[in-house]
């Protein structure tokens, strides 16, 4: 399949599967260092290996810093830009251990990154409408979506491909898994768990941190259906 077509206001990376052994797709960091190293080395991650990021390596938890230079030294790890590092990019907040070098690292991250019939962004995408449409807000931020009766509906029950999305942004209590859509951010920062997704195997793993570092109330959860479709 060709790469995917988003606005040429998106900034993109297209990357070749056949040049990796193994591909693994990583829900929201926030700032969780520890929980990060305990991941990759239960992938068993080797230098023939990508690790891609769905965004949020930053913010809430503690040691942004350390996730930012260990990504970012990686040439083996890639990461979109998500919601809070566009905060850190627009100034409305800011993480004063950060570099000036990290900050430009982020500011020119990607929004989209592609392999085969897979893309990664943060938010996610709006079923009703042709992705070269998507503003880099949406791409960054989407959650829900209006139907034709006026109902609101997570978009991934509505998503019906044809390529696959992985995302994060929103705080899941266990991943979304259906055919076209795959959801990571399974709250590490709030004591839940630090999810990634094997693309060779069609697996996920995850490891689990000694506590939470920000509380969040129950009702806030979003319990995704039973679906694979």
């Amino acid at each position: 399949m060709s790469a995917p077509e988003f606005g040429a206001d998106v900034p993109h990376r297209r990357v070749d599967a056949d040049d990796w052994e193994g591909i693994y797709v990583v829900g929201d960091v926030h700032g969780c260092h520890e929980e990060l190293e305990q991941l990759l080395d239960e992938l068993g991650v080797t230098d023939d290996d990508l690790v891609v990021f769905v965004g949020d390596l930053v913010r809430k938890g503690p040691d942004s810093e350390g996730v930012v230079s260990l990504v970012r030294n990686a040439p083996n790890m890639l990461t979109v830009r998500g919601n809070n590092e566009e905060k850190l990019i627009r100034g409305d907040k800011r993480l004063d251990e950060l570099t000036e070098e990290q900050m430009e690292w982020i500011r020119n991250l990607p929004v989209a990154i592609s392999w085969e019939d897979a893309f990664v962004v943060h938010g996610g995408v709006d079923p009703q409408k042709p992705l070269s449409e998507h503003s880099i807000k949406e791409l960054e931020t989407f959650r829900k979506f209006e139907d034709a009766d006026g109902e609101k509906a997570y978009w991934w029950e509505a998503y019906r491909g044809p390529r696959r999305v992985f995302f994060g942004h929103t705080p899941l209590s266990a991943p979304v898994d259906r055919r076209y859509a795959v959801g990571l951010d399974t709250g590490c920062v709030y004591g839940n768990e630090l999810t990634a997704y094997d693309w060779r195997n069609d697996e996920f793993v995850v490891v689990e941190p000694e506590e939470a570092v920000e509380k969040r109330a129950e009702s806030k959860w979003v319990e995704p259906a039973a679906s694979a479709q």
